[in-house]
């Protein structure tokens, strides 16, 4: 007979997750144990973002690279991009960038020309459109103020990594502080490689809005840093827990607190993507509101997928933790071990206790009872005495001096008569 050491409760649960158990926070979803899939979500990413910013560049808006401008929308349903080159062509503006937002909101770009020849490109332009002259914009830029809006962008940027470095170093230490900027590199990366596949310009808006999506970005990732920092000082009262193990339960905890933080900051950043652009063609806030959108989605898996389970494995190189995981690596090898049970032997109790208790006591068979000693015959029985002799003899048995009146009553009697 043989009996299994009991398992050592981690989280081993694979059953199908529910919304209820979503929303209450009783999901088990393995996020560290499989964090090799998300590392290569996250490298093909980036190489296909380094790829496209080394092979196609960034589509600079005029304001980076200087020239003319117009902007202005057609009186018909719709407007098209070739033929709005078609109208400029005759003046030379065949290969003008043209961004046609919306369906009827129109943005031509070209690079500096003289005003006479502004304004016969205006005057092609609201022929196009049906509309005057005066209802087409026309504005110039030069390439420095764009050159300027980048070099201080870039500072920012510098400033930001070092405030947010000491603030997460002080705050929590300094291998989530690494992790948290891991993560926010991460998110511009592809956020840049976005722009660079699909060719949308890059505007100064473009570039604040860069900014903006980092500070979202860190709020969900000290979010889940908090929870995991919370429950470190409970790791190790459970058998075979590890430091990823309590970080993996740290993540599903927060999950959902981190996905509805992430849809209310989209649905505001939607609105003004697709209902502001494409419904009234506010071309400015199409530039602001896309990098938000894809700065957000990026922020939010970023939060997830990629700072916690780098703060994962900095964490396990420590000797504090790597010993852990070898203790509950123990632990479970000791747990799929099979003991035999020695054989049971009279007087001695069945099977082996393992932790103070008993692995089958279902399967216990009783120690036989000693043999009973043989019970002595009984003695024979003697004839009874007179009630006389066992009172004399209850009174000598018992030490009391027998009565002389019930010893002699004849003597009492004659007493009585000489008193008389």
């Amino acid at each position: 007979m043989t009996a299994t050491l009991p398992q050592t409760p981690v989280e081993t649960e694979h059953r199908r997750h529910t919304l209820a158990d979503l929303y209450h926070e009783r999901t088990h979803f393995q996020f560290i144990e499989r964090s090799w899939r998300w590392a290569l979500l996250s490298g093909t990413l980036i190489l296909i973002s380094l790829f496209a910013f080394t092979i196609k560049g960034l589509n600079l808006g005029i304001d980076f690279e200087g020239g003319t401008q117009w902007q202005f929308t057609v009186a018909k349903s719709s407007a098209s991009a070739g033929d709005v080159r078609d109208a400029i062509a005759s003046l030379g503006l065949g290969d003008a960038k043209v961004l046609i937002v919306g369906g009827n909101s129109v943005r031509v770009q070209s690079e500096d020309l003289s005003k006479v020849a502004q304004n016969k490109v205006t005057a092609a332009l609201a022929k196009y459109g049906g509309i005057a002259d005066q209802q087409v914009s026309v504005s110039n830029v030069g390439p420095t103020w764009g050159d300027k809006v980048s070099s201080k962008a870039l500072s920012a940027l510098i400033v930001f990594f070092f405030v947010i470095a000491g603030y997460l170093t002080v705050r929590f230490e300094w291998r989530m502080a690494l992790a948290a900027i891991i993560a926010v590199v991460h998110d511009i990366i592809i956020t840049v490689g976005v722009y660079a596949v699909t060719g949308f310009e890059v505007t100064p808006a473009t570039v604040v809005a860069f900014l903006t999506i980092l500070g979202f970005s860190l709020y969900d990732t000290v979010v889940v840093f908090d929870k995991v920092r919370d429950n470190t000082a409970r790791l190790g009262t459970v058998r075979g827990d590890t430091y990823s193990s309590m970080v993996n339960r740290s993540l599903n905890q927060v999950l959902m607190r981190s996905i509805n933080t992430s849809i209310v900051a989209l649905l505001p950043v939607a609105s003004l993507l697709f209902v502001g652009t494409y419904a009234f063609g506010g071309l400015a806030l199409k530039d602001f509101a896309l990098a938000l959108f894809v700065g957000l989605l990026t922020g939010a898996y970023s939060s997830i997928f990629v700072a916690t389970p780098i703060l994962a494995y900095l964490k396990e190189r420590q000797p504090r933790y790597r010993s852990l995981r070898e203790r509950a690596a123990a632990d479970l090898a000791k747990a799929a071990v099979v003991v035999p049970v020695p054989p049971v032997v009279a007087g001695e109790p069945a099977d082996v206790p393992v932790d103070g208790e008993d692995l089958d006591p279902g399967d216990d068979v009783p120690a036989p009872a000693p043999a009973a000693a043989p019970t002595p015959a009984p003695a024979p029985a003697r004839p009874s005495a007179p009630a006389s002799a066992s009172a004399s003899s209850r009174n000598v048995s018992s030490g009391a001096p027998p009565s002389r009146g019930a010893a002699n009553p004849r003597g009492r009697q004659q007493r009585g008569k000489k008193r008389r």
